[in-house]
This record gives C-alpha cells, sequence and structure tokens, in this order.
C-alpha cells in the first residue's frame, strides 16, 4: 500500500490506540491521536491548550475549530506523505467534511474507518486500571500489564499515576458525549461504503486482520 489513511472511531479504552500502532508498525502512516495532541498542548501551555483545557476537564468534546486546527497542523508535517491513522478525529459531521477538504487538498481520500465496538463494563475494566508514567508516557494496566514494581514505570522509575479523564465517573461521562455526538458518522460512512465495525473485545491480530481484509477488499472493487 503506497498510501493509507484511516480513521478509527470508538470510546476511549477500545483498542483504536494499539491497532494504529500496529498499522505504523507494519505499513508505516502515523498514528495521529487527537486526544494525545491536546495533552501535550495542555502540558506545554499553549494556546491551542489553553483553549482547550476546560473543556477536556469536564470529559465534553473540544470545539470543531479547536480540533480542526491541531489536526491541520498535524497533517501538514512531511511524515503524513505515506497517510495517517486518525484515532479520535472526526467526531461530528462538520469535522468529518473538514478532513475530506484537507484530504482533498492532497489528492488523497479515506481509505476505511473503523468503528471499535465494546461492552460498557469491559470499558470500565479497561480504563480504570489504567495507569501511566508523566514522564516517558508509558501505559500500563494493573490486571493485563502491570509494571515489574508496583506503581512504578518500567522504563524510567517515575510513580505512575491515574489520568483524571480515567476516573470511572468521567469515563461513563465521555462514553456518553462520545455516542451522542458520533452516532450521525456512523450512517455517514456507511452510506459512503467507507464503515466498518469490529469487535474490540476479540484478539488484538484478528481484529487487525478483519481491517486489513476490508481495506484491501476496497482497493480492489472497481
Amino acid at each position: 500500500m503506497k498510501t493509507l489513511h484511516l480513521v478509527f472511531m470508538g470510546p476511549p479504552g477500545a483498542g483504536k490506540g494499539t491497532q494504529a500502532a500496529l498499522f505504523h508498525e507494519r505499513y508505516g502512516p502515523p498514528h495521529v491521536s487527537t486526544g494525545d495532541m491536546f495533552r501535550v498542548a495542555v502540558r506545554d501551555g499553549t494556546d491551542v491548550g489553553r483553549r482547550a483545557t476546560e473543556y477536556m476537564q469536564r470529559g465534553d468534546l473540544v470545539p470543531d475549530e479547536i480540533v480542526d486546527e491541531i489536526v491541520r497542523i498535524r497533517l501538514a508535517q512531511p511524515d503524513t506523505a505515506r497517510g495517517v491513522i486518525l484515532d479520535g478525529y472526526p467526531r461530528t459531521l462538520p469535522q468529518a467534511d473538514y478532513l475530506d477538504a484537507l484530504l482533498a487538498e492532497r489528492d488523497r481520500g479515506l481509505d476505511a474507518v473503523v468503528s471499535f465496538e465494546i461492552h460498557e463494563e469491559v470499558l470500565l475494566r479497561r480504563l480504570t486500571g489504567r495507569r501511566v508514567c508523566p514522564t516517558c508516557g508509558a501505559i500500563y494496566h494493573l490486571g493485563n500489564n502491570p509494571p515489574k514494581t508496583p506503581g512504578r514505570c518500567d522504563l524510567d522509575g517515575t510513580a505512575l499515576v491515574q489520568r483524571k479523564d480515567d476516573a470511572p465517573d468521567t469515563v461513563l461521562h465521555r462514553l456518553q458525549v462520545f455516542r451522542q455526538w458520533t452516532a450521525p458518522l456512523v450512517n455517514h460512512y456507511r452510506k459512503r461504503g467507507l464503515f466498518l465495525a469490529v469487535d474490540a473485545e476479540r484478539p488484538v491480530e484478528a481484529v487487525h486482520e478483519q481491517i486489513l481484509q476490508f481495506v484491501r477488499s476496497r482497493a480492489a472493487s472497481p
């Protein structure tokens, strides 16, 4: 595949980042997570970060114009020449239209939009057990991938923390917001033949293969 442009949809913790990392490793396109970009922007105190902070703290969606701006800046970077795997964007119909325009400027289009389906109880278990190193960004899980030394990062020994947006109340609110605002995108992309729903509770390689086969089937279609 010369270029690959994918959108991964799904609630936080559904496995979008894991699949994006696999596609990056095997095919080259960078993993672009709007959530990660905003966390860095907030940490660094950038203009975009300051504007987004109040929405993120509440677990609400950041307004379209702010999200579009940070995505436009990222897609202008040279490493996206081979494509991009967007994680968490677009989340609204206006964002979807903006993305189409951005890609059209590069004579590109989306190859697939993948929705990661997961039960609420599984999602809560995944997120509330997640711990993050505030220094290097390494991610652990108390049940599935615990650090060698409890509470400490394997890489640099920093004390691990739980993100505020991984607390149970915030997770449930984020899930509600996700369902409310992104439901229209499903029909939007299904009508265009781009949409694929995957069972995000299946093994990682099985999910990866399903996505890959869908992309290849679309490429082979007349």
